[in-house]
């Protein structure tokens, strides 16, 4: 949680080489004057994790609640959080990462529509979201030239990112479901394949391989290896597959202080505040 930045938190801070696509514009000519992001240190990962466990116990926790105040919650919240957000000048953490919570709940109850809704396996959800996400990515980066979340600075840009943090979720919530369930590895094992794979960016970039493919890949990765410790966690030991049982309600609740506790921190430290300059990498 420190500026020292172990090779795993300053994985996009390798980002920072000189790229015409740094000085963005658009038809509005509004920009920021820093990345509307967070920097990228070990806390960062820390709380993505967080929203992704506490995304996927909160919609099952409100989903056997009462399914038109999940609906309520999880849609009103997401789209009243992202236009707090889209409001904002610069990078705050409490809209942030506020706003990254909303999508976590708002993207497991998407990602579980169709499987639930038409019966579709979660492999092919899985393959669906995966093109939808690869689109995204070409779309924004024929329009604006890099991925770089360095380049956050402007409208259309944060957008873009938006969007793709959007099909990350439901992605991942496909993917965990996809090993947990149809696979049958349950969900210690799709912890510890989830924990491996994420290893796989970070040894890719020091190995020289491009920081922003990078963070992007770990950056969905999180989602299933999130939300399969708080599935873990959550479901009861005679589910199938069985989980410790703590119950989705508890496991929220937890991870909502944790949560709370670190966005705070965030807060008043403003520790992970963009200070620097960061020419985007056009990758």
């Amino acid at each position: 949680m420190t500026r020292s930045q172990p090779p795993s938190a300053a994985m996009p801070a390798a980002t920072r080489a000189a790229s015409p696509a740094s000085s963005p514009t658009t038809s509005t000519g509004r920009t920021f004057a820093r990345p509307k992001v967070p920097e990228v240190l070990v806390v960062f990962w820390v709380v993505k994790l967080l929203t992704t466990g506490i995304g996927e116990t909160a919609a099952d926790f409100l989903g056997t609640w009462n399914l038109v105040a999940a609906g309520v919650i999880g849609v009103g919240g997401f789209f009243a959080l992202l236009w707090w957000q889209l409001r904002a000048d610069s990078y705050h953490p409490v809209r942030y990462w506020g706003t990254v919570l909303g999508v976590a709940l708002f993207g497991t109850m998407v990602a579980d529509g169709p499987h639930v809704a038409l019966g579709t396996p979660y492999a092919v959800d899985s393959l669906l979201y995966l093109g939808a996400l690869l689109g995204v990515l070409a779309w924004w980066r024929r329009s604006e030239g890099t991925l770089d979340i360095h380049s956050i600075t402007t409208p259309r840009r944060e957008r873009f990112y938006w969007g793709t943090v959007l099909l990350t979720f439901g992605l991942g919530t496909a993917l965990g479901d996809t090993t947990a369930s149809e696979l049958g590895l349950g969900y210690a094992w799709s912890v510890v394949l989830f924990g491996a794979l994420m290893l796989v960016p970070l040894v890719a970039w020091r190995l020289g391989a491009s920081a922003v493919a990078c963070f992007w890949t770990a950056y969905s990765l999180t989602r299933p290896l999130g939300a399969s410790i708080a599935d873990g966690l959550a479901v009861a030991r005679t589910s199938t597959p069985p989980g410790l049982g703590l119950t989705t309600g508890v496991v929220t609740l937890v991870g909502l202080v944790a949560f709370a506790v670190l966005v705070g921190w965030l807060w008043v430290t403003h520790s992970d505040e963009d200070h620097s300059d960061h020419p985007a990498d056009p990758a």
